[in-house]
């Protein structure tokens, strides 16, 4: 039997604030972009960057809290799936747009929370904060203990998985 495996995990910074909107079925549906970049040293010692742009939908609970909490600027961890969706443009040329189909979400900023459209561990989507109540701490490891809050940094190690 073979295998497979679609996940994809991705640290970045908002480009766009979340547009949210309710489909027609009465889901809510939100999308964003975040860019990540990569540095490096050419063999001519010159730094060089790239920077790639990710477009990112979530639906339900999840869209809902990205939607309230995020905005262009914030600094975010997605893990999620990738899938291409294909339309017929006006024009009659078919278009074709891959994207993240977020699953988790860690917001990275001082006041972040871990939220999900499953239950991991740590803070779910339904056990987030609403905007009057006290910020929730980062979530750590498996046990869902809240980390220590830091304003450093965050590096691939500090993450809970």
């Amino acid at each position: 039997m073979a295998m497979s495996l679609n996940r994809v995990q991705i640290i970045g910074n908002l480009t766009r604030d979340p547009e949210m909107k309710q489909i027609p079925g009465g889901q809510v549906v939100v999308n964003f972009s975040v860019a990540t970049n990569a540095t490096w040293t050419d063999k001519d010692g010159n730094k060089q960057e790239k920077v790639e742009f990710h477009n990112i939908v979530a639906w339900r609970k999840l869209a809902e809290i990205i939607g309230q909490y995020l905005k262009k600027g914030s600094k975010v961890f997605v893990e999620g799936k990738l899938q291409t969706r294909s339309w017929e443009g006006e024009d009659g040329v078919k278009r074709y747009r891959t994207e993240i189909v977020a699953e988790n979400m860690i917001m990275l900023d001082s006041k972040g929370a871990a939220v999900s459209d499953r239950v991991p561990a740590g803070i779910t989507a339904e056990q987030a904060p609403m905007p009057d109540a006290a910020p929730a701490a980062p979530v750590a490891a498996a046990g869902g203990a809240p980390a220590e809050a830091k304003k450093e940094e965050v590096t691939i190690d500090d993450l809970p998985f």
